[in-house]
């Protein structure tokens, strides 16, 4: 099995520099032990203009037969065949065998670590990576060069994949599996080609030599970083780096789709991923799940047993659907779903036929798919519910059609300067016939006792509105993308600081927008009990 890497260089710039990056000297022949054989390292030429460095790895087949039986494949499979298990490619091809040695014997490397010349790591030089037999196996995937293509050329390679016969005396056999391929590149660093490699030699060869854990899922990841998550084949990388194990697959996509949208955001995949809390529901102590209301004096643990007062969550949920009847929505949105409770008590209601529930966190939704146990539910119950990963401030093909959509609780998360991102791919891009939106109205803030002054109800919140705020907000919305909006109280009205919380319905089928409806949707006394709840 063999690979050779290739620059060019200069005297100012040797081509010799490879030696650094790679830690291993142009002048010796390095030899490594692998779990199975032998790698070898040598330079067959190496000069300041042309350098060559080649990785020569000696599988032993008695070890990889001894060592692979009870994992991988064998598993639980059909009882090996004394030839068969000696009779296979794997001293010869690129595979995950040519991954792990890679691994091994070129460690610092793929990290871009060199003390010696720290420069070098960061600096793109010209690369030429050859690989005389590698195996592009299809299975109905696309294989042979075309796969090539399509998993190198979107990191910046230029490719040459050749096939190989089966035999060059016989060509009426006709072509092997096997191909000849040539990486080119001007813009790829030396660490992250390696890191490419090492995902992609075993994504190429669709099976690897050893049992797939889930802790392949991290090292999925960790060499993917900076480039997998926006690679179009990501989800066929990551399901042949998996060897096809779908709940391997799945987290790995989740993690994925988390982590690009983190980069697309130029935030932290920790700081969007933030809507489920790890501790106990007995331990979440946000100011919006205790304290006393100074308007009565009241707080959670005096209360009345029976009958139970809302909690202001109960309270939104209620006042939402009620929005959503008035405006005579079947298919409904809820974006910033978090763990489902709208979710749940929209599925109770038989008018609402199509329910979409969106997320920009994985642990959010897998929060939402146990709760609202949609493995459980009858089949026709369950075909009403799609739970999705996305991001709201980008537009999105899988919101549009939908007549109505929620953003509960949803908008005061975000910074001011991306507001109208989210307005124009909810109002402007999806364009529901109604959206209805909640957030807190500061006003009401002085009535939680436990609240200290000028903080606001969530950690999280990047700001919180009073009434005016939030009226001129929905009025200028509606204004620019031809909707009518009605707002309406949440809770009880205090005379002096309105309701707890504030709602807008905007709707395209009306008339004349209404400047403030004074409804309440309850009277009685409330807690801001579950009010990062959806």
């Amino acid at each position: 099995m063999f690979m050779s890497i290739s620059t060019t260089g200069s005297a100012e710039s040797p081509a010799t520099d490879l030696g650094f990056l790679l830690h291993k000297h142009p002048g010796k022949v390095q030899r490594f032990t692998t779990s199975h054989g032998e790698a070898h390292v040598f330079y067959p030429e190496a000069g300041d203009e042309v350098c060559t460095a080649a990785l020569l790895l000696d599988i032993d087949p008695i070890a990889l037969v001894r060592k692979g039986r009870g994992n991988g494949r064998g598993r639980g499979g059909s009882p090996d065949f004394a030839l068969s298990q000696y009779v296979n490619d794997r001293p010869y091809a690129a595979s995950s065998l040519l991954a792990v040695a890679l691994r091994t014997v070129f460690r610092s490397a793929m990290k871009g670590d060199c003390q010696r010349r720290p420069e070098l790591p960061g600096q793109v030089r010209p690369l030429r990576i050859e690989l005389p037999a590698v195996p592009a196996n299809g299975a109905g995937e696309g294989g042979g060069p075309a796969m090539v293509a399509r998993l190198f050329e979107p990191l910046g390679w230029r490719v040459e994949a050749t096939a190989i016969p089966l035999d060059e005396d016989f060509p009426e056999w006709g072509e092997s599996r096997y191909l000849r391929v040539v990486l080119a590149s001007d813009a790829v660093r030396l660490a992250d080609a390696l890191q490419q490699l090492y995902v992609l030699l075993p994504v190429l060869d669709g099976a690897k030599h050893y049992w797939v854990a889930p802790d392949e899922v991290d090292k999925l990841l960790a060499a993917g970083e900076g480039w997998l998550a926006a690679h179009p084949e990501r989800a066929l990388i990551a399901r042949r780096y998996l060897s096809r194990r779908w709940s391997l697959t799945r987290a790995a996509m989740e993690r994925l789709e988390l982590a690009r949208l983190a980069e697309a955001d130029d935030r932290e995949v920790e700081e969007i991923d933030n809507a489920v809390d790890d501790r106990p529901d007995d331990e979440n102590s946000g100011y919006e799940t205790t304290g006393t209301d100074r308007t009565t004096g009241t707080t959670e643990a005096t209360a009345t047993p029976a009958p139970r007062q809302p909690s202001l969550a109960e309270q939104r949920r209620t006042a939402i659907l009620a929005a959503l009847r008035d405006s005579g929505a079947a298919r409904v949105a809820d974006l910033g779903c978090g763990q489902g409770e709208l979710i749940g008590e929209l599925l109770k209601d038989a008018r609402f036929t199509e329910i979409l529930g969106v997320d920009v966190s994985a642990r959010a939704l897998q929060a939402a798919n146990r709760k609202l146990r949609l493995a459980r539910l009858p089949e026709r119950q369950a075909a009403r519910v799609t739970l999705a990963q996305g991001a709201l401030t980008y537009t999105d093909a899988r919101l549009k059609g939908y007549d109505a959509a929620v953003l509960c609780e949803v908008i005061e998360h975000l910074d001011l300067p991306r507001l109208p991102a989210l307005e124009y791919a909810v109002f402007g891009a999806a364009r529901p016939r109604a959206v209805v939106v909640t957030t807190p109205n500061v006003e009401y803030n002085v009535r939680w006792e436990s609240l200290p002054a000028g903080r606001a109800r969530h950690a999280d919140h990047r700001f919180e509105w009073s009434r005016a705020e939030f009226a001129a907000w929905a009025g200028k919305v509606a204004a620019a993308y031809g909707y009518a909006v009605e707002l309406r109280p949440v809770g009880p009205e205090d005379p002096e600081v309105g309701p707890p919380t504030q709602l807008a319905l905007f709707r395209t089928d009306t008339g004349t927008p209404v400047t403030e409806t004074r409804t309440p949707v309850s009277d009685t006394t409330t807690t801001p009990e579950g009010g990062e709840t959806r």
